[in-house]
């Protein structure tokens, strides 16, 4: 059976008032990134493009430019992700996980080898970095706590795992990660989710969009949240809080979409 949480890519802030209309690409790409597996019929596609008010034409035109660029691949009559995109959904399937693993207090350091790198090697480097949720300390250094498993062993990179020395922990997670910015997010969050979830008619198709883009950078939040350790987060630290609730939130949002596109 096929798990639908459908995922805005190019929403930039947290749940703003007014949502950025989705052109045919980005909501696309949303659809597959949250469906598990990464695959749908080209007729969900087009429904949803409806229930959006995309021409079906503009959709397939969509489709068609993501095909050839590797965006996805197409087997029979189904459209599924390819390429580094999968990669980005597994980064956003582990937001929404608290992290397992207890933290022993050592820090995780990758550094590139490199010293001239063309402009796909940085960008790639730097996917990579924001998928495993290290923060930038140089454009060249990215740390972060080892409660996590790093990135695959690269040729250019060297990567070491070790104590802090010569600063304390939370000077250093202050510097790598605006905390307070991540607090204000995830309560503001949390606030919209439950209005919605109070408000929204939950059998009515059209109330779709509105909780689709809500639900959408709230996932987009909690993919690129760094998954601290406790002990390096403020009392009260409410992004727990909010992937419990919005697996509540999105447990009532599926069933609406399920029924929408078996209908379609």
């Amino acid at each position: 059976m096929l798990h639908y949480v459908f995922v805005v890519s190019n929403v930039r802030n947290i749940l703003p008032d007014e949502a950025r209309p989705l052109n045919a690409r980005s909501l696309a790409l949303s659809a597959l990134l949250g469906t598990h597996p990464p695959r749908l019929p080209a007729r969900a596609f087009v429904a949803l493009a409806d229930l959006f008010e995309i021409p079906s034409g503009t959709m397939r035109t969509a489709l068609s430019r993501m095909l050839s660029n590797g965006e996805v691949a197409r087997a029979d009559t189904h459209y599924e992700l390819s390429g580094p995109l999968l990669e980005r959904q597994r980064a956003q399937d582990a937001g929404r996980r608290a992290p397992r693993s207890a933290w022993n207090g050592q820090w995780r350091t990758i550094v590139t080898a490199t010293d001239q790198r063309g402009v796909a090697e940085r960008r790639h480097f730097r996917t990579v970095m924001a998928n495993h949720r290290f923060g930038e300390l140089r454009p060249d250094i990215w740390m972060r706590p080892a409660n996590l498993d790093g990135p695959a062993a690269d040729g250019d990179w060297i990567c070491t795992t070790g104590p802090l020395d010569g600063i304390d922990a939370a000077t250093l997670t202050n510097r790598l990660w605006n905390l307070d910015a991540i607090d204000g997010e995830a309560r503001s969050a949390l606030r919209r989710i439950d209005e919605l979830a109070a408000s929204t008619d939950w059998n009515d198709e059209r109330s779709i969009p509105g909780v689709f883009t809500a639900s959408a950078t709230v996932l987009r939040f909690l993919r690129n949240e760094p998954l601290l350790p406790s002990l390096l987060t403020p009392s009260g630290w409410p992004v727990d809080e909010l992937r419990v609730r919005y697996g509540e939130f999105e447990r009532t949002h599926q069933a609406l979409l399920r029924s929408f596109l078996r209908s379609a």
